[in-house]
């Protein structure tokens, strides 16, 4: 059994009141009145049935014994000040682990890592690629970027950006003979599909071609494989905001037509509730959000240089 230690607030009284020769102001120090000092005192020294301090002339004097105990009691402090500080610098720096999709870790997040690295110089990143979502309970993961609706019970989510589903291209198949003017050329070139043709085959309904042939392009089983297609100019693919936006931006991708479909998926950024208010979850929180939220500002600077305007 450990040994019945004093309160702690004793202790600090004790330690303010040797340090200052004063109840006063440790008083102050400490933010309570002089008479709680004298009694947190007095209540120590009946607690150990050692005198500690002597009261001569309105003066307060350390005993012998108060001394002895006061380095020990002092060094106690300064040791638990020191674990706190440290526990609190992990809590705000050190590794953060995070889990994301291949796709989101291919096309949005591993571009953007050398500038957080710069900022956040505290904080060592640990990106983990995985299809599964995982088990915070049971794994070293701090915060996930998922893919859904944002529905993970127990789970503190927070929106990363809205989503729109829209055709995209090389900017080579703007030009030449077969350049893409309208959606319906789309037909000139190959759609590149991924795992399935019915994205496309919904898309093009969705805009207001009906009965469509979709059944040539290639089938690819992966969101980023698709974009990177796209750019090798393979043929036109449908891409999300998110995974789009980087290559947009950069300009290996462009959007021929403005026709797009509002998607009721996005992503998310997850952690647990309990540590959802950590000072490296938030930073890491933050820098997320600022980003998509300047990806959406430099995509409707390029739509605005375009001959149509939309809300991406």
């Amino acid at each position: 059994m450990r040994p019945r230690l004093p309160p702690l607030n004793a202790l600090k009284a004790f330690e303010a009141a040797a340090r200052h020769e004063s109840f006063t102001r440790a008083a102050e120090e400490l933010c309570v009145t002089q008479g709680a000092v004298s009694h947190q005192v007095k209540a120590l020294e009946a607690e150990l049935a050692i005198k500690l301090f002597n009261r001569e002339r309105q003066r307060l004097i350390i005993t012998e014994a108060g001394r002895d105990y006061l380095n020990i009691v002092r060094d106690a402090l300064d040791r638990i000040a020191v674990g706190t500080e440290r526990l609190l610098q992990r809590q705000s720096a050190g590794v953060l682990t995070v889990s994301t999709s291949p796709d989101f870790a291919a096309k949005w997040l591993v571009h953007r890592l050398g500038h957080f690295a710069e900022a956040q110089t505290g904080i060592d990143l640990r990106v983990s690629a995985t299809l599964h979502h995982v088990d915070f309970a049971r794994e070293e993961v701090d915060l996930a970027v998922r893919h859904g609706e944002g529905n993970w019970p127990g789970l503190d989510t927070v929106k990363l950006s809205a989503e729109q589903l829209f055709a995209v291209c090389s900017p080579k198949l703007l030009s030449g003979r077969r350049r893409l003017g309208k959606v319906s050329d789309i037909f000139k070139f190959p759609l590149i599909h991924l795992d399935s043709r019915s994205d496309w085959a919904n898309w093009l309904q969705g805009v207001g071609i009906d009965d469509a042939d979709v059944t040539h392009g290639p089938v690819l089983n992966r969101a980023s494989m698709v974009i990177d297609a796209a750019i090798n100019g393979q043929g036109v693919a449908l891409a999300r905001t998110t995974l789009a936006a980087w290559d947009l931006i950069n300009g290996r991708l462009v959007r021929p037509f403005p026709e797009s479909l509002r998607l009721s998926k996005t992503y998310w950024i997850v952690c647990p509730k309990a540590t959802a208010s950590l000072p490296k979850i938030v930073t890491f929180r933050d820098w997320l959000l600022a980003e998509a939220s300047k990806d959406l500002r430099r995509l409707k600077a390029l739509n605005s240089r375009r001959s149509w305007t939309e809300n991406v």
